[in-house]
């Protein structure tokens, strides 16, 4: 009997889920990607390739697995093309995508309207990647938006057409730069042609491999934290990223999810704006970012750099119902003296064990440390638990006991061979 297993980010993105991703995809029959879009990537390294994907799925090395796009995903036909084209020319033939016809295109005008917002924030941006995900979001809440049966449909030029005189007049409201139908309308019938025979009922696909014991792999984008409504709002992404996107994001049910491994990376980061309470703007901060190479996926712009917070972690497994971690990036804290985690925070004279609703409130948290001692011994190459320092050992069995849940897995490295799995979990 096959299994449902959701990977997601427990942190605010950047964990490693690419990578894990497509470690447990050799044992799934179909990978499943619920929510978001190209606006964050998975760097994937095996066989001494690296590999970067923004919007498909981590299973489509293997042509025995079915990646899909669900619904709950917005999605830039242009964006993808490029990337399907980028795999192609690296010899992986593409032809086990499907994508659902509910999910929501993204248009050059949610990209336009992206950065106009963002630059009128002014001092107070989100932090967006001005990839037009918000404002597509926006327009699927909206009711105006348009979904992949339309697109590929035989009245996409009216329905386009209509569509983009109201977005053109909100550009303009604006002062920002007119999206040309003409141009436009061309490429997009053309990106269509190629996308049609990918598209299908992917509701119904998800249920019948459940129905026929595949095991399905569920990954999302981003991070627990980034989740529009659990996360530190409104520094946070425009889809549920949390375990309930899969349920709203893909059909599967109420029913659905087996497992939930939570990725947990060694410390933290963050990108774009908003609270951080354990972020370290010195030299310690600078040397775990060259060390761990923290730079985004698609922007490349350097992330946010912070020791491990526990309390935002205890919210994340509350929130998700994480049943198992899998602790990244482990190597990178090699080498230092010490290492802290946040245990709890102070604010105002009290001590608080919970991550609150509030940015402003969260902004003046002072974490509470409880300090370890470090390891300079190479871990890079050790195969179990045992073969860790014991300091190593020591960090790994506190994280699982403040979280009460085991770490059955963990990395010592970018390949994916450097996995140490302690439990199955296909």
């Amino acid at each position: 009997m096959g299994k449902t297993l959701l990977v997601l980010g427990a942190q605010w993105g950047d964990e490693g889920k690419g990578k894990i991703t497509n470690y447990l995809s050799e044992k799934a029959e179909v990978v499943i990607r619920y929510q978001g879009g190209n606006n964050a990537g998975h760097t994937i390294v095996f066989n001494n390739h690296k590999y970067k994907l923004s919007s498909i799925p981590s299973g489509v090395f293997d042509e025995n697995v079915k990646c899909v796009i669900a619904h709950g995903v917005v999605l830039n036909p242009r964006a993808f093309i490029v990337e399907r084209n980028q795999l192609i020319e690296q010899g992986f033939a593409c032809n086990n995508i499907y994508i659902s016809d509910r999910c929501h295109i993204i248009f050059d005008h949610h990209l336009e309207l992206d950065r106009l917002n963002e630059d009128n924030l002014k001092d107070k941006k989100i932090g967006t990647t001005k990839k037009g995900i918000g404002p597509c979001y926006t327009d699927k809440t909206a009711r105006i938006g348009m979904r992949m049966c339309d697109f590929v449909g035989p009245n996409f030029k009216q329905k386009y057409k209509d569509l983009l005189e109201i977005k053109n007049q909100q550009i303009r409201s604006l002062n920002g730069n007119e999206i040309d139908y003409e141009k436009t309308v061309v490429e997009y019938q053309e990106l269509a042609d190629i996308i049609r025979p990918m598209v299908t009922d992917t509701i119904t696909l998800i249920n019948d491999a459940k129905k026929q014991g595949k095991n399905i792999l569920f990954e999302g984008a981003q991070g627990s934290l980034l989740d529009i409504d659990y996360g530190s709002y409104p520094y946070v992404t425009s889809s549920h990223v949390t375990s309930g996107g899969v349920l709203c994001g893909s059909g599967i049910g109420c029913h659905g999810l087996d497992e939930v491994l939570g990725i947990v990376k060694a410390y933290q980061t963050r990108v774009g704006e908003g609270a951080f309470p354990t972020e370290l703007l010195d030299e310690i901060g600078n040397e775990i970012r060259e060390k761990g190479n923290e730079y985004g996926t698609v922007t490349r712009r350097p992330r946010r750099i912070g020791y491990l917070d526990l309390v935002a972690l205890k919210y994340s497994v509350l929130v998700n119902g994480i049943t198992s971690i899998c602790l990244t990036l482990l190597d990178v804290l090699t080498g230092f003296k010490e290492i802290k985690a946040c245990v709890a925070y102070e604010y105002e004279g009290k001590i608080i064990n919970t991550l609150p609703a509030s940015d402003e409130v969260l902004h003046k948290c002072k974490p509470i440390y409880k300090t370890f001692k470090g390891w300079n011994e190479d871990i890079s190459n050790v195969k179990s638990f045992d073969e860790l320092p014991e300091n190593a050992k020591e960090y790994i069995r506190f994280i699982e006991h403040e979280l009460e849940v085991p770490v059955d897995v963990f990395s010592v490295g970018a390949d994916k061979m450097q996995t140490i799995v302690r439990k199955e979990l296909f």
